[in-house]
């Protein structure tokens, strides 16, 4: 088996034109989408985008347990299976939170990998005096960084001084990442038993993009940069929305050009007769839906958590252009990949094979669990979906669970580390005990230290919505007969999980 495994971040489904979006033109995820399976109710399980690739890996939850942090000891990842096992695995990324403290330990589990340098914040190019004066006038107000006496410390500093990097559209990090991965199938190609996982941070913001893909988008706009968001409510004026939703749209139109090159590739090598092409993205974005913008921060409505895949299986090529209804998500790509490569999932694997999905049309499960450490607790059946929070979010306990004390850009500190204690909860440690780490949060239950961009969480209401009747999820509403079932299926899920006792008494399951 060959295998081709693309992962972009931020990919939001209304953004496809195979999804139903008009507003961005995207031929080539298109024309995938007409030679491949789409998968319409496809969803996130842990956010952001660490835990999301936790769940990729392993074929788990984690959400529940911890929050952003690396693969654990008892882990076990589909790439260190699949290397193992004989298969080559590679890894191309410009997504830089794999080499973070919280991101450590996952690109050293595939067989080769390569690190594309400068998206956002990655700490690559170094101004000892950065020209912050000139800086303020070439970007918006809201790009600014916030701490004047230490500008370092806020990452939109880092990301301006990166961007100085990119003249020509060959230096930006998707072109170079395709180009990378194009090196590795010259090289490899017509050779068997490989997977290559590429991985572009785009379309995530900041919403950067060569200049002849903004064309496309004129909005009228004659201010600075205005293409990098914070994950707030939305307050701009039209001119400026237009402006950030265009700047999306522009960096939207280069990955799906660049996917096109990969998608020539295969018809030219005639790749399409014995190599798999998975595309997918962690999570979706919010671009003024509900009124809010970003993520982590507000509920995860589906422009968030309903996520676009696309799979084509080189055994199921009689399947082209159809669509799969069935309740996947992100979990069940570890044991599907694990399948085509002839290897099984061991018993600790939440997530199904797609395999059969593909085979027979089967279902694969009654509902699904999805959401963020400390966060809400959400189920979805496919038809309704269920946001489920504690009625206060700042008295509720909540624990990392741990033998990796690492934070998104640092590690735990001492003081924090001296209130944990030794734990043998869970079977998917493997017999290792765990630590348990009380979870410091902010006045508005937000865990300190972990994400959210500050602020805490808003909208923080138990509702149900009806996705048959109401799909943009505009009218929420309550019903004790649906909430009971809803209740039942996120208490098995739970179970299922084995969430910490507190996560039950949290939600008052």
């Amino acid at each position: 088996m060959k295998m081709v495994f693309v992962l972009f971040d931020s990919l939001v489904k209304k953004a496809m034109g195979c999804y139903g979006g008009s507003h961005i033109k995207t031929p080539n995820f298109d024309n995938f989408s007409k030679r491949a399976v789409t998968f319409e109710n496809h969803y996130v399980g842990s956010l952001p985008c660490m835990p999301a690739r936790r769940d990729l890996h392993t074929g788990r939850l984690n959400f529940l347990h911890r929050s952003w942090g690396p693969l654990e000891p008892f882990d076990d990842s589909f790439s260190e299976i699949l290397r193992k096992s004989g298969t080559h695995t590679h890894l191309i990324t410009d997504h830089y939170h794999y080499f973070e403290d919280g991101g450590s330990t996952y690109h050293n589990r595939y067989t080769t990998w390569d690190f594309i340098r400068g998206q956002e914040w990655d700490k690559w190019k170094a101004m000892v005096q950065p020209p912050l004066d000139r800086f303020k006038e070439k970007y918006h107000p809201i790009q600014h960084p916030t701490h004047d006496k230490d500008p370092y410390s806020d990452g939109r500093l880092q990301g301006m001084i990166n961007r100085e990097a990119y003249k020509e559209e060959h230096e930006y990090c998707c072109p170079k990442s395709f180009e990378s991965a194009f090196s590795f199938l010259d090289e490899n190609c017509n050779q068997d038993n490989w997977l290559l996982h590429l991985e572009c941070f785009d379309p995530h913001e900041p919403f950067t993009a060569p200049e002849r893909f903004k064309e496309r988008y004129k909005t009228g706009y004659k201010g600075p940069i205005f293409d990098w968001p914070r994950y707030k409510r939305a307050d701009a004026d039209d001119i400026l929305t237009a402006e950030m939703k265009a700047n999306y749209a522009a960096l939207v139109s280069m990955c799906d050009e660049y996917f096109g090159k990969l998608i020539a590739y295969f018809d030219e090598h005639d790749l399409w007769k014995d190599t798999a092409l998975l595309l997918t993205t962690d999570h979706g974005f919010m671009l003024e839906e509900h009124e809010w913008w970003g993520k982590n921060r507000m509920p995860f409505f589906n422009e968030i958590a309903n996520i676009p895949l696309i799979f084509y299986h080189p055994h199921f090529a009689n399947l082209s252009g159809s669509r799969q209804k069935t309740l996947t998500q992100t979990t069940d790509l570890m044991p599907t990949i694990l399948e085509m490569f002839g290897e099984t999932p061991s018993s600790l694997v939440e997530g199904k094979s797609l395999v059969p999905v593909l085979a027979k049309n089967k279902k694969i499960r009654e509902a699904l669990m999805y959401g963020m450490f400390g966060a809400g607790t959400n189920v979805t059946d496919g038809k309704y979906t269920y946001f489920k929070y504690p009625d206060d979010m700042t008295k509720t306990d909540l624990f990392d669970y741990t033998l990796m004390p690492m934070r998104q850009k640092s590690l735990y500190d001492v003081d924090v580390l001296s209130e944990s204690e030794l734990v043998d909860n869970f079977s998917f440690s493997k017999g290792a005990r765990l630590l348990k780490i009380p979870a410091r949060r902010n006045a508005k239950g937000q865990p300190v230290g972990h994400l959210g961009q500050g602020g805490g969480y808003e909208d923080t209401q138990t509702v149900l919505y009806n996705l048959e009747e109401d799909p943009e999820q505009n009218h929420p509403f309550r019903d004790q007969k649906i909430e009971s079932r809803m209740t039942l299926l996120l208490k098995k899920l739970m179970i299922k999980n084995e969430a910490p006792p507190e996560a039950f008494i949290r939600l008052k399951i």
